[in-house]
């Protein structure tokens, strides 16, 4: 049976960090599971469908009515 470990664990065969998945006897993978060290893993891949995100529409911020710098009049 194939689990997928939560914890670190090793012994004389192998050496397991959280996240790894390996194939047990049965016995020892349900007593893994069954003690909360593993998770069984699913023998069947599920996709799921996933939206694409939504275009990012960005508008002007700020004032558009703002007078450039040569647009001023000097009081000469």
């Amino acid at each position: 049976m194939e689990i997928r470990v939560l914890v670190g664990l090793s012994g004389n065969e192998y050496s397991l960090s959280p996240g790894d998945q390996r194939d047990f006897p049965e016995k020892e993978a349900i007593r893994l599971i069954e003690a909360g060290f593993a998770v069984p893993v699913s023998e069947k891949r599920v996709e799921h469908a996933v939206r694409d995100a939504p275009a990012e529409r960005r508008t002007k911020k700020g004032k558009s009515d703002v007078a450039k710098a040569d647009d001023t009049k000097s009081d000469d």
